[in-house]
């Protein structure tokens, strides 16, 4: 998680909502991500979509079996919908979004599927309230 924390920092220093993401099999780092919806204009360059993408690559398959997700923040229903047709293993997040993520939206993960948060939290959880905070501040 803390190299998930790492890639939501990098968002942040580019003005993009800091969610990082990194996908792992057997103890190997396999993509690494944060949003890039400003960047790219892009309402689907999530940190998970992205990170989906580099790690399928990666695989040179689509599905993402024996894989773990650390991401910062509860994936919303978008990105627990790839996450879902990934077939990955296990999800790990940090912060809940308890607006749009996808536990309070009651989407569907595949069945295999296993999800666990709260971890570093807080450190996930302060950034993003960072951001927010001088995002008001300059507007």
């Amino acid at each position: 998680m803390r190299k998930a924390l790492q890639e939501a920092e990098e968002a942040f220093d580019k003005g993009e909502i800091p969610v990082g993401a990194v996908i792992v099999i057997e103890d190997r780092i396999i993509a690494r991500a944060h949003n890039l919806t400003e960047l790219l204009n892009d309402v689907t360059a999530h940190a998970e979509m992205q990170a989906i993408t580099a790690a399928a690559n990666f695989l040179g398959g689509k599905y993402l079996q024996n894989c773990t997700l650390y991401v910062t923040l509860e994936p919303c229903q978008m990105c627990a919908g790839a996450l879902y047709w990934s077939q990955i293993s296990k999800i790990v997040y940090a912060a809940r979004d308890q607006e749009r993520g996808c536990i309070n939206l009651k989407t569907k993960l595949h069945p295999k599927t296993k999800i666990e948060g709260g971890i570093l939290e807080e450190e996930a959880s302060k950034l993003l309230k960072r951001f927010f905070i001088e995002k008001r501040n300059l507007n």
